[in-house]
């Protein structure tokens, strides 16, 4: 069985970008204090997960959070179990929001070598891309870190990426890979050059016909990962938002055609618990709408 037609034709042409509702136990707490919720508000994991769901589920079913501007969202494997008014959430974004379905696999980064973090093993992930498929799951996205410019490191990176992409592949799934070059880096633009030859090194290895996509840190040189985006095993180039703000992001992205954003924190750091669902809609409808327009127009904040 092959990735739902529909949705890889919405993944690899519709204007539009990705939003990531992906924060998982490490980062929750962050997400949780940014939307206006402190640690003292809950007690447990437990608490913290229903509160975030909660808040997911509320970005979820905002009138402004739809398919028109929002191609695809990458979920918690929580969330991806949870549900929406008694919907399954990954039917609920594609069956009533016309919004594509990802899932975050990988458990947390291991700690730094040669510059880098891998990522740590995934138990179980043969049933986890199982119980995935299951639910309606078009893809997948895991992250690695590099710090430095390391060849050696990097090179480590994207060989673990890619292997366990091609796993994720034989599931009919289209796997995101997410080499994150950090945006504070020293050698950020010398990593960008290794990392942009080992990718390539090994798209050009993956069989006739796999297809991946690609997620990295907004480059240092506008437009340098255009022979990713243009290469015929990669479904789509997304950028994360690596710790700027909405209007920094927003601003450097558009200086690179064809990549569009996969932002997480820059999406929802204007949303506040507190908030009436208009003022609510109105937020997160604003912050949509700019991040497609440096994503698609390439416009910026303000113009």
């Amino acid at each position: 069985m092959a990735p739902d037609a529909r949705m890889m034709s919405q993944m690899t042409s519709k204007a539009g970008f990705v939003a990531a509702l992906d924060q998982s136990g490490g980062s929750t707490p962050a997400a949780l204090r940014l939307y206006g919720i402190a640690d003292s508000d809950y007690s447990g994991d437990e608490e913290m997960f229903r509160l975030v769901h909660s808040m997911r589920v509320r970005i979820m079913t905002t009138p402004s959070f739809s398919g028109e501007k929002v191609i695809g969202a990458i979920l918690f494997e929580k969330t991806m179990d949870g549900d929406v008014g008694g919907k399954a959430v990954p039917s609920y974004l594609w069956e009533d929001r016309a919004i594509v379905p990802f899932l975050k696999v990988d458990k947390g980064l291991a700690a730094e070598a040669n510059g880098v973090q891998l990522m740590k093993p995934i138990p179980d992930l043969d049933a986890l891309l199982e119980r995935a498929v299951s639910r309606g799951i078009f893809g997948t996205k895991m992250r690695s870190v590099i710090a430095y410019a390391d060849r050696s490191g990097i090179a480590s990176v994207v060989r673990q990426q890619f292997e366990i992409g091609k796993r994720i592949l034989d599931h009919q799934l289209i796997p995101i890979i997410e080499p994150e070059v950090l945006v504070k880096s020293p050698t950020k633009q010398g990593a960008e050059a290794i990392l942009l030859d080992e990718i390539i090194r090994e798209l050009d290895g993956l069989a006739s016909g796999q297809q991946v996509m690609i997620k990295v840190s907004i480059p240092t040189v506008p437009d340098f990962y255009k022979p990713l985006i243009d290469h015929k095993s990669v479904v789509r180039v997304v950028a994360l938002s690596g710790g700027y703000s909405r209007i920094e992001a927003c601003e450097k992205l558009t200086h690179n055609q064809g990549m569009i954003a996969s932002f997480s924190r820059a999406l929802t750091e204007d949303l506040k618990a507190t908030m009436t669902d208009a003022e609510f809609d109105s937020s997160l409808g604003r912050a949509i709408g700019q991040i497609y327009s440096a994503s698609v127009e390439k416009s910026p904040i303000g113009s």
